[in-house]
């Protein structure tokens, strides 16, 4: 097969906050469709913390406080990282964080992410911008790129890929635990498009009985 006979990859858009165990176990699938699948992921930051801003009133305290500052940290961290080392960062820099927040339940600590910056080769000092509000803006329009795509009643992730007519198709989840492998995550992602790109198609949901598994 000649060079110009290799079929381009479709980039698919993902959309994430480190904090989200589930946004994470989706994450790791994806990372699974790419080795199964001519896809190419692309990642994006958005906040629960944006999304939630104007509802904190309505949440259980324990939530509430995971949205504060503890909650801004990590993904301010990151769009940083991004804005000043390039989009080729932000995978490799979420891989980090998520592996020592979710996998080694360390939780979003400070040492979490100055050991994930270690990790991906980036410097110290970024650190600095999780008390920051210099790239919120930046933030906040990468979280509204991606909410605007399937309304504002989701969370993360949300996944956008051109569909099989050119359209975008654009849906929150999928939410599954352990993160399917192999052929497995590969019947998951067709599936998932399958039912996202049928017209007037919205929701299929069902009552969760595990929790995250980061096997």
């Amino acid at each position: 097969m000649t060079d110009t006979q290799v079929r381009e990859k479709t980039p698919v858009d993902f959309w994430f906050d480190p904090l989200c165990p589930w946004a994470w176990m989706t994450s790791r699938w994806m990372l699974e469709v790419e080795k199964v699948r001519d896809v190419e992921v692309r990642w994006h930051v958005m906040s629960l913390a944006v999304l939630n801003e104007n509802k904190l009133d309505e949440l259980p305290e324990r939530y509430r406080e995971l949205l504060g500052p503890k909650g801004w940290a990590p993904v301010r961290v990151v769009i940083a990282a991004q804005q000043k080392f390039g989009e080729e960062v932000t995978g490799k820099l979420y891989t980090a964080l998520g592996t020592k927040i979710h996998n080694e339940d360390r939780g979003a600590t400070r040492e979490v992410i100055a050991d994930a910056l270690e990790e991906v080769g980036l410097p110290a000092e970024l650190l600095a911008y999780a008390d920051s509000d210099e790239y919120d803006q930046v933030l906040r329009d990468s979280h509204n790129d991606g909410i605007e795509r399937v309304g504002q009643e989701v969370g993360t992730p949300v996944i956008s890929v051109p569909g099989a007519d050119g359209e975008e198709v654009a849906f929150f989840g999928p939410v599954v635990t352990p993160a399917p492998r192999g052929e497995a995550a590969a019947r998951l992602w067709d599936g998932t498009l399958l039912v996202a790109s049928t017209p007037g198609f919205y929701e299929i949901k069902r009552t969760r009985t595990k929790g995250p598994s980061f096997e």
